[in-house]
């Protein structure tokens, strides 16, 4: 007896067209370029799954792209961007670099569109670069958070000379002057004529 085995064609899934893929990998790239993700990502600011938080970003900006008719535009890009990392970082940026981002990614697509691959390998080699690499910080002059404002507040306020204490062993003109006895004694107005 021979056993026949049958082989059904498999469900071929369809490719993604190029332009995606190639897309999708500049967005990748572009997003482990930024510093404010690194940053965040690096600390885990998002939890224990901060890199698959990103790679999640990415998957959403892709998105935005493929299912919408016209291409999101840098501001809704930008928007997107600050939004996510509020929400699943915790961070609110104000440097401007979500919107240099937003134009770099409305760019990539462009480029993918027109099948130029330069461009993103370009980026994907940039990315490469860092990989590894920490972020370096660097707080900016008189920026100061929130905690540092309150303690130099507090500093300033102990400095402050303590008020001048009165002497209690010269009786002031205003206090009444009391014998050993206990009377109050009257002092005479000077009166000069």
């Amino acid at each position: 007896m021979s056993a026949s085995i049958s082989s059904q064609p498999a469900q071929a899934a369809f490719p993604p067209p190029s332009t995606s893929v190639l897309f999708a990998r500049g967005v990748l790239a572009c997003l482990a370029i930024w510093p404010a993700l690194r940053v965040a990502v690096d600390q885990r600011w998002g939890g224990p799954d901060s890199a698959s938080k990103s790679t999640w970003l990415a998957g959403v900006i892709v998105d935005a792209f493929e299912e919408q008719d016209s291409a999101p535009d840098v501001p809704y890009i930008e928007l997107t961007l600050l939004q996510v990392m509020e929400d699943e970082f915790d961070c609110v940026l104000e440097d401007g670099s979500a919107e240099d981002v937003a134009r770099e990614i409305v760019a990539l697509w462009k480029s993918a569109q027109e099948g130029n691959v330069e461009a993103v390998t370009a980026i994907e080699a940039k990315a490469d670069t860092l990989k590894g690499k920490k972020v370096q910080m660097e707080e900016a002059p008189g920026d100061q958070s929130d905690w540092e404002d309150d303690s130099d507040e507090e500093m300033d306020s102990e400095e402050e000379e303590a008020p001048a204490l009165v002497d209690t062993a010269k009786p002031s003109h205003d206090e009444p002057e009391i014998d050993e006895d206990g009377f109050t004694l009257v002092k005479g107005k000077n009166k000069r004529g």
